[in-house]
């Protein structure tokens, strides 16, 4: 069972809901009540759900009436818990408390960095209720090609012998990395096989990320079953994708995968039918 009560969000000035979970995790969340398929937003590693992005595509929802979830993980923003004891399983399961507890119907999920990771092992979870995935400059297996491997030898030795260390950050804080992420993160990697999803996936890149590489996406592109992939490079955005040029192009990609174009043919053989 679950239960809903609010708790003052002093950045919006809004109060969010909070699911509140059989293990006593609350996960705080704002919905948008609209129509079907709901849009799911799933943020990024230490980010919360009161970002540009995340508030900018609820305006969106507003605007056109589509049904909107956005939420803080476990250690994240007004969710209970703390960061450190997060790991990738964790976060996921998060997601799916979510989506099982929340929502209804079919959805589209669109991924921030780390979301963008989350919401494949979503995808594959609940593929039923899944209908398109949108990726945000998104990043699959940092734990280990992006944190673990670049560190050094003495780096390596102080996460192995503290069981966390502390890596600078662009957006304040350093990041308390733990060796319990790292190693959780290794029983989550995607990014050596085919990953046997098969809904739509549109996957959006800044080239001057300096955070996740931009062949990432390229790489998780070759390793989705679906055929139904693109791969769009925003020139001049960074990582965050927040600026009004990757804004308008994340609407537009929202808008396509709401909104399909008949594939050629289609209408005529519908006729023919």
């Amino acid at each position: 069972m679950t239960t809903h009560k609010s708790q003052q969000d002093d950045e919006q000035n809004i109060p969010p809901e909070i699911l509140t979970l059989e293990d006593g995790r609350r996960i705080a969340y704002h919905r948008l009540p609209g129509k079907s398929p709901g849009i799911v937003f799933l943020g990024g590693f230490a980010s919360d759900m009161t970002g540009t992005k995340a508030m900018a595509i609820e305006i969106l929802c507003r605007q056109t009436g589509q049904a909107f979830w956005r939420f803080d993980y476990t250690g994240h923003g007004a969710s209970s818990g703390s960061f450190t004891e997060g790991t990738i399983s964790s976060w996921t399961a998060d997601a799916l408390s979510v989506i099982d507890d929340l929502t209804e119907g079919p959805l589209v999920l669109v991924g921030s960095s780390m979301g963008g990771w989350i919401m494949l092992h979503v995808a594959l979870a609940r593929p039923e209720r899944v209908n398109g995935l949108i990726g945000l400059a998104s990043a699959p297996d940092f734990t280990e090609d992006l944190l673990h491997n670049s560190l050094n030898a003495k780096g390596r030795a102080t996460l192995e012998k503290n069981g966390q260390i502390a890596l600078p950050s662009d957006y304040g804080e350093p990041y308390i990395i733990t060796q319990v992420l790292i190693e959780d993160g290794r029983d989550n990697l995607l990014l050596k096989e085919t990953i046997p999803i098969t809904c739509p996936v549109r996957l959006l890149h800044g080239i001057l990320d300096a955070e996740v590489p931009p062949e990432t996406s390229l790489k998780l592109a070759t390793c989705l079953k679906t055929p139904d992939v693109t791969v769009t490079f925003i020139k001049h955005a960074d990582h965050r994708l927040s600026d009004l040029a990757s804004l308008s192009r994340i609407f537009l990609t929202i808008a396509e995968m709401l909104n399909p174009s008949p594939a050629p043919g289609q209408d005529a053989d519908q006729e023919a039918g």
